[in-house]
């Protein structure tokens, strides 16, 4: 894995799954199909569970899973590929725990072909999208290298989720600001790598859980970006370091690309990229100043804007209409 991290939530669950299949356990595959109202947990959740109680990952709050566990130990779930609804109702949606009249559907399957898991853990380790997609009413799986498209996708004959690696992180410069996103980023499951070649930097660099690496920024970058969860931060105001890095993060399959500095700042970097041969197409991708507009000014203020774009993005929302970027440092 070359001490790449993948993404903790699917990758321990996929590998518990693969491991109680093969000692013979029954484990089932509960996925979160669809939710209406407040839900504790969005689509595509997933919980594996056996009949001997044990269980991991979630659909809801708790309440849910105890009633899953207890349908699934008894046998009332019948023949699996099954729907289940919960929360039809105001007073089942009380009973289960599900706020503001909510309400949720799952799918629940069997768990049956340990190759399956193991490849779908195989790609997570190779930096690498798959999807799964199965027919809820038959439970046929087929695994297929998966592109550009929705991590979860629930239709009437297909449910299909996307596993792949660990978001991943790069951040050029070990400053004061890194530390402060880095944290927030390893909160949020990110796999954070620090980029810093000068000496005086990183020897102070002290954040445990990322990793730090000391290789020329193009070099980084070349290294530790190579699928479309690479995000790219340039945080140290040095030109020499941040354009370095910018140069191949926008030639690259990175998912977000964005660097600091006001807006003087930014629009001068972009004409020195422009001058370096960048076409415009790569530089509309440039995050400068970046962040979400919040009027930010310290550096925990700055991370936090960071971060919040960088999510928002992630979970396919779009910047309110009308708000204007303002500059991040």
């Amino acid at each position: 894995m070359n001490g790449s991290r993948v993404c903790s939530d699917d990758y321990g669950l996929l590998t518990t799954a693969r491991d109680w299949l093969a000692a013979g356990r029954q484990p089932a595959l509960v996925t979160v199909l669809k939710t209406w109202g407040s839900s504790p947990r969005p689509p595509g959740s997933l919980l594996v569970m056996c009949r001997d109680g044990s269980h991991a990952g979630s659909v809801s709050g708790g309440c849910v899973e105890e009633d899953l566990l207890a349908r699934y130990r008894s046998g009332e779930l019948g023949e699996l590929p099954t729907r289940i609804d919960y929360g039809v109702n105001r007073e089942e949606a009380t009973r289960f725990g599900l706020p503001c009249g909510g309400r949720l559907e799952l799918l629940v399957e069997a768990l049956t072909d340990t190759a399956e898991l193991d490849a779908l853990l195989a790609a997570m380790d190779g930096h690498r999208l798959l999807a799964r997609e199965v027919d809820p009413a038959s439970g046929r799986v087929q695994l297929r290298p998966a592109g550009p498209e929705p991590t979860f996708a629930c239709g009437e004959s297909s449910v299909i989720r996307v596993f792949g690696p660990a978001w991943r992180m790069l951040l050029i410069g070990a400053g004061h600001l890194s530390q402060y996103v880095s944290r927030l980023a390893l909160m949020l499951d990110f796999d954070v790598i620090v980029c810093d070649p000068r000496e005086e930097y990183a020897r102070d660099w002290q954040v445990p859980g990322t990793r730090l690496v000391t290789l020329m920024p193009d070099d980084a970058v070349a290294a530790h970006t190579g699928h479309s969860r690479s995000i790219v931060l340039a945080l140290t105001h040095d030109p020499k370091l941040d354009d370095m890095a910018l140069l191949d993060a926008l030639a690259s399959d990175a998912f977000y690309v964005g660097a600091i500095g006001s807006h003087r700042n930014c629009e001068l970097r972009r004409q020195r990229l422009r001058d370096l041969g960048v076409p415009e197409t790569q530089l509309q991708r440039l995050h400068a100043p970046v962040g979400l507009p919040i009027g930010s000014h310290t550096p925990p203020e700055i991370a936090v804007a960071i971060l919040a774009e960088i999510t928002a993005l992630r979970n396919a929302a779009a910047p309110a209409a009308g708000v204007h970027r303002i500059s991040a440092a």
